[in-house]
């Protein structure tokens, strides 16, 4: 593959999504990655916590991948680093404040951190196998955002990463805009470029205006304040801690990755005017008019401490009637249902929840349409390819650069590989993609027999038979059925004793070759208990059957225990 020449681009995830960014670019026989993302599990996975990308594709040719490039530090672009760079063993490119998130992500699962961490600062130029990059500083809601500027054989590219244009950015330095345009002036092949706002007019507002509204609106309210946001959003960290302060109360950080990110901010410079941080410990004796907590759980992760607070579970915090949670963070397409439960949960306990809709509290991290078209204008590429979005931000992207005059629009998705040149863009192949779901620290394919399982469970519930047998397959004492959600209790209940003979008579009256085969047992239990409840074809409750055989000698022990009880 090494005379490859082919210029070639292909997701493995990020593309008809929003999180579990991953894509790489092809020259040479060699990959090149950029980001390696998680996403959030939805109820199509029950259980599972996180998904990740499936690489199997790049497993079977792990030597051909040069090295991955992080344009920042968000879970959804390098969350996924710890539990697979084993499988990759590539130097890895990234500014300082995303190794430092790195590192710590590392030290928390207690694995050791990759070998060959390369820090490299903005504007620095750096070469991946047969591409020359530049991280171009981009304003975001996270310090040390990137564009990378990769040149290639066959011309340029652009890959945006997340931006949006602030002018007093709060935290960080302001797009480099004028590292844009240098880069552009030689002519720009491919802009790789952010959907997520697409469908959004104007601009997506300065961090600046948040701080001055969240300051007010903190102001106003007679009891405890909690603020939720992303942990890795430090720029609305740092906007809600001042806002709080300003509003005469103190700061309360609670949530391990809320303290991690804080500390990796502090470490490379950044957060240094911040008031007085206490823990949860402290917060116990302060006035409930005192207290402002910053809380992880902004998108009712199930582990997170907002969750666990609205449970009534968390061992130092609680929130009471009177009191207010401020939800300053969008909610990310695929889990209005989680957090709409959260929201009602909190309701429930008598507290007022504000988001986005009642109050200015959110601006976005990502561009609208009148930042779009402005780098557009800058850019000039010959081809536009939209990623990070879901099927809607992507078509409409398609259809908004096509309006600004860019010649070439390619749709594509993940596990399509596209070549951007020689030639045009053009699909090339299809290759295997997927999803890892994280499950009690174990990844599980999405498509393992676990998770198909559960659904059922959920959707249909579980009916759990007992059978004790001897050796010859005599039922030797009356089966027991256990109803978990699967037939309504009262009808289950009416049923119990019609059941119980049906499956004695059905086990005793299988061949005699049959019955001392276990599955056969089970698989005529499933039947009986199918039918003796009348369950539709629609009805599918997982049936678990256990057969328990006694031998002679076992039976004979269990006879001598009971004449010693007698």
């Amino acid at each position: 593959m090494s005379d490859d020449k082919r210029l070639l681009f292909l997701p493995l995830g990020g593309v008809g999504e929003i999180g579990l960014n991953c894509y790489l670019y092809g020259q040479d026989g060699r990959w090149m990655m950029v980001d390696l993302g998680i996403g959030f599990a939805d109820d199509r996975l029950p259980g599972a916590e996180i998904l990740l990308p499936d690489l199997t594709f790049l497993r079977e040719q792990r030597e051909r991948l040069a090295g991955l490039v992080l344009t920042h530090a968000h879970e959804d672009h390098l969350g996924a680093v710890p539990y697979l760079w084993h499988e990759l063993g590539c130097p890895i490119w990234c500014t300082a404040f995303a190794a430092a998130v790195l590192r710590r992500k590392f030290d928390d699962m207690q694995r050791e951190h990759p070998g060959a961490l390369r820090v490299v600062a903005p504007g620095e130029r750096f070469e991946v196998g047969p591409f020359a990059c530049r991280l171009l500083h981009v304003t975001h809601s996270i310090p040390e955002a990137n564009a990378l500027a990769i040149e290639t054989a066959h011309g340029r590219i652009l890959h945006t990463g997340d931006w949006k244009l602030d002018r007093e950015p709060l935290v960080g330095e302001a797009t480099d805009v004028p590292g844009i345009e240098s880069f552009a002036a030689e002519g720009v092949l491919a802009l790789v470029g952010d959907s997520t706002n697409v469908l959004v007019a104007g601009t997506a507002g300065s961090e600046a205006e948040v701080r001055d509204s969240l300051t007010a609106l903190i102001r106003e309210k007679p009891h405890r304040v909690a603020v939720t946001t992303f942990a890795s959003n430090v720029a609305r960290l740092e906007t809600a801690a001042h806002a709080g302060r300003d509003a005469g109360r103190e700061i309360v950080v609670v949530g391990r990755s809320m303290w991690r990110m804080i500390e990796a901010a502090r470490h490379c410079g950044y957060l240094r005017d911040l008031p007085p941080l206490r823990d949860e410990l402290e917060a116990q004796s302060l006035p409930r008019d005192r207290v402002l907590y910053l809380v992880t759980g902004s998108q009712g992760e199930p582990r997170s401490a907002l969750m666990r607070i609205a449970a009534g579970q968390h061992p130092r915090v609680r929130l009471e009637p009177g009191d207010t949670v401020i939800f300053s963070s969008k909610i990310i397409p695929g889990n209005e249902r989680t957090l709409f439960n959260l929201h009602n949960q909190l309701v429930d306990l008598g507290v007022e929840v504000i988001t986005e809709e009642d109050h200015f509290v959110h601006v976005s991290g990502h561009p609208c349409r009148e930042e779009m078209e402005q780098m557009y204008r800058w850019v000039r590429p010959r081809i536009a390819i939209p990623v990070h979005g879901e099927a809607r931000h992507l078509h409409a992207h398609l259809r908004f650069a096509r309006e600004l005059g860019v010649p070439e629009v390619v749709l594509t998705r993940n596990g399509h590989m596209m070549r951007i040149a020689p030639g045009g863009p053009a699909f090339e192949e299809e290759v295997p993609v997927g999803r890892l779901a994280l499950e009690n620290g174990t990844l599980v394919p999405e498509g393992n027999d676990l998770f198909r399982a559960r659904r059922r469970i959920v959707q249909h519930g579980t009916l759990a038979v007992s059978l004790v047998l001897d050796s010859y397959g005599s039922v030797l004492a009356p089966p027991a059925v256990a109803n978990i959600g699967a037939v309504e209790p009262e009808r289950f209940e009416r049923l119990r004793e019609r059941l119980e003979d049906a499956l004695t008579r059905a086990v005793e009256a299988l061949e005699d070759e049959v019955v001392t085969e276990d599955e056969r047992v089970r698989e005529a239990a499933r039947v009986t208990v199918r039918q003796t409840l009348g369950l539709s074809r629609h009805k599918r409750p997982v049936i678990e059957v256990q057969v328990t055989r006694l031998t002679p000698e076992s039976l004979a022990a269990l006879e001598e225990d009971a004449v010693g009880v007698r």
